[in-house]
């Protein structure tokens, strides 16, 4: 996989994970301890005295024990939870950077957007933060439902198709961080993953400015064996690289396809080798996904394809 995976569950990176992680603990006691009760009672019930056992089976142990108890216990957890977490799904208020984020069979397509909800650039598969300031996120889904969830960054959200949830992220420390897609949603479900990036302020509005610029450059011909091979293979029917012909939706944007630090939404290392072969016959390596095999192409046009795909940065 990737550095950052997999993802740990309770090493909370930022304060939205914090909260999440803060109520899992309390949940496991929680769980410890009505399990420690229910066997101690249970124990008594065997083999205690005989008036104990009595006072067991009472209707005020029953009332008190299986009614009120439960009742006073868990609708206070309910209100502390429910504050506990109540930003993570706070409106946006303006000034956040705002990424929409769409589940996809069995891939995650990114787009980062300006204050009106447009796209200044697109990506797949990875998300890219600043350090330090609160990230929200658009999630939708164009098929099934997925779930999103990068557990040292925030909880889990549905991505229900049609309807837009919103959900709040933010990394205190600079690092790659793994995420899943956490509904079973058919087929590769459980290769369905994401990588989150965090970067240092500075580094981060250089990324930003650099790709929203290369997102609506000129970009000169391209005359070599991978670009003429690009097109001859239908590979723009269902790609997009900004500044291109290839305007494909289908498939994930491949505007910065060399920069990514993975393939196939997570399961291999983004280098030639993985490259070509994912090209040449990527239904071995993520059974039932949606892009055909090339067992047409030879090794050098494989080779070719993915040379060209390293270049798009």
């Amino acid at each position: 996989m990737f550095e950052g995976w997999p993802p740990p569950v309770f090493d909370p990176a930022g304060p939205y994970a914090y909260a999440v992680s803060t109520l899992g603990w309390i949940l496991i006691a929680m769980a410890v301890t009505v399990t420690l009760v229910v066997v101690a009672t249970l124990w008594l019930a065997l083999f205690g005295r005989r008036s104990t056992q009595l006072k067991i089976g009472g209707k005020k142990a029953i009332w008190l024990g299986g009614i009120i108890f439960p009742l006073v216990v868990l609708t206070a957890l309910l209100i502390y939870g429910l504050t506990l977490t109540r930003h993570l799904s706070d409106p946006i208020q303006g000034d956040e950077l705002r990424v929409r984020i769409t589940g996809e069979m069995w891939w995650w397509r990114v787009a980062y957007l300006d204050d009106g909800g447009q796209a200044l650039w697109h990506d797949a598969n990875e998300l890219h933060i600043p350090v330090g300031e609160p990230v929200v996120l658009e999630l939708e889904s164009a098929d099934v439902i997925h779930s999103f969830w990068v557990p040292r960054l925030s909880g889990k959200l549905d991505m229900i198709p049609g309807r837009r949830n919103l959900m709040r992220i933010q990394a205190d420390v600079p690092g790659t961080y793994g995420g899943q897609c956490a509904e079973y949603c058919g087929g590769p479900h459980a290769l369905m993953g994401f990588a989150v990036i965090a970067h240092e302020p500075a580094q981060f509005a250089a990324l930003m400015e650099a790709r929203a610029a290369r997102e609506v450059a000129a970009v000169p011909p391209d005359e070599s064996d991978g670009a003429l091979l690009f097109d001859v293979a239908g590979c723009a029917a269902c790609h997009r690289i900004a500044g291109t012909t290839a305007n494909g939706l289908a498939g994930p944007d491949l505007t910065h396809m060399g920069s990514r630090r993975t393939l196939g939404a997570g399961i291999l290392p983004n280098n030639r080798g993985t490259l070509m072969g994912w090209i040449g016959d990527s239904q071995a390596l993520k059974p039932n996904n949606r892009m055909p095999p090339y067992a047409n192409l030879t090794a050098d046009q494989l080779q070719a394809l993915a040379i060209y795909l390293e270049a798009q940065r």
